[in-house]
């Protein structure tokens, strides 16, 4: 190639699709310091705050996923669909890139079907271990489709399937000391820590369960890095001390799983890949209210190799008792982590880009 090689990735929506994309764009980066990258978005997404701060340029499109129940909203959905893929046509034929690289959220579907049917080379990057139909569409036209769990060959050409594991920020491959993370969080060295993560918007359930058992916690001595979401963030603030620390959104993510000697948290593929990195105990608590319920899949797959506790939504109440359980047996909360951390994929990032590079030197 005479030219400096041009990429464009589209994932957005929630941190889980925003990330990866980053992390992807990054190592990118990395290994052709001249690549030129366009990030395409949903316009009033996250991704449009995110990527610019990551110092990336974004076009956004003017698309929504279609609501499950009977909304007026769903009207607009058809002429939101012809809408971005006109204007990706334009995106892609003014841009120009080698590659298309997809990590799902409303805005790649449009980019990358555009792109497979220009001609373009494109990758599809699926996080969890049941897809979205978006991703299942787009994977019959891509030359890579890369995946983070085994079983996937139904849902996907296995010709082109290719387990990478997800990319995963790489300031989680070395964590900082404990105790400087906790001085961050102006939490004690020597005093067990719980970490809570309802992911970048919050969840409702999660919130309610840690505030009706902050008692508990300090009966137990435990200090609560509790992240709550910017959606709940001035509804749960009230309840910050000295040894709980509420926060909307957690920067510096590296601080908060050194700090954390367990964690409570979502199962999105992104936190699961993330969590094996890192190999803390875990107590997932997966949102019901996902297609397909697949944070459920995504939890019960690192549970059944012995890697983590799952507490469906539905059965919260034994969580006092599984909690109480977990933080009095050290042997558990040690085997847990070292079978979650048995479970991890460092290399996914540059594995993925070993696909996207081999397709511009075809």
């Amino acid at each position: 190639m005479n030219r400096a090689p041009r990429f464009i990735l589209s994932g957005g929506g929630t941190g889980g699709h925003i990330y990866p994309a980053l992390a992807i764009a990054n190592e990118l980066k990395s290994r052709f310091a001249d690549a030129e990258i366009l990030f395409v978005g949903a316009e009033g997404r996250m991704e449009m705050q995110k990527i610019p701060e990551a110092g990336y340029n974004i076009e956004g499109l003017w698309i929504s996923g279609i609501k499950r129940e009977l909304s007026i909203d769903n009207l607009s959905f058809p002429f939101k669909v012809l809408i971005s893929l006109f204007k990706s046509r334009k995106i892609v034929k003014d841009f120009k890139p080698d590659v298309v690289i997809g990590t799902g959220g409303y805005a790649s579907g449009a980019v990358v079907k555009v792109a497979a049917m220009m001609g373009i080379p494109t990758v599809v990057q699926e996080q969890n271990s049941y897809p979205g139909i978006t991703n299942k569409l787009l994977a019959k036209k891509a030359k890579a489709v890369c995946v983070a769990y085994d079983g996937l060959e139904e849902f996907f050409p296995q010709a082109n399937l290719i387990k990478t594991g997800n990319p995963v920020r790489q300031d989680l491959l070395v964590l900082v000391d404990k105790e400087k993370a906790l001085a961050h969080f102006d939490l004690e060295p020597c005093v067990k820590t719980l970490l809570v993560l309802g992911g970048s918007l919050g969840a409702r359930k999660i919130n309610q369960l840690i505030a009706a058992n902050l008692e508990v916690f300090k009966a137990l001595n435990i200090q609560v890095i509790w992240q709550c979401g910017k959606l709940y963030f001035d509804e749960y603030k009230q309840y910050a001390s000295e040894k709980v620390k509420v926060l909307p959104f957690v920067d510096r993510m590296d601080y908060a799983f050194a700090s954390g000697d367990i964690v409570i948290s979502r199962a999105g593929a992104s936190s699961v890949s993330e969590l094996a990195i890192v190999g803390k105990p875990v107590i997932f608590i997966p949102s019901p209210n996902v297609a397909e319920d697949h944070q459920t899949k995504n939890a019960q797959s690192v549970v059944d190799q012995g890697g983590a506790l799952m507490i469906k939504e539905s059965t919260l109440e034994n969580f006092e008792t599984v909690f109480r359980d977990l933080i009095a047996d050290e042997d558990q909360m040690k085997r847990l982590g070292e079978k979650f951390k048995c479970l991890a994929m460092p290399n996914a990032t540059k594995d993925i880009v070993n696909q996207i590079e081999a397709l511009i030197q075809q």
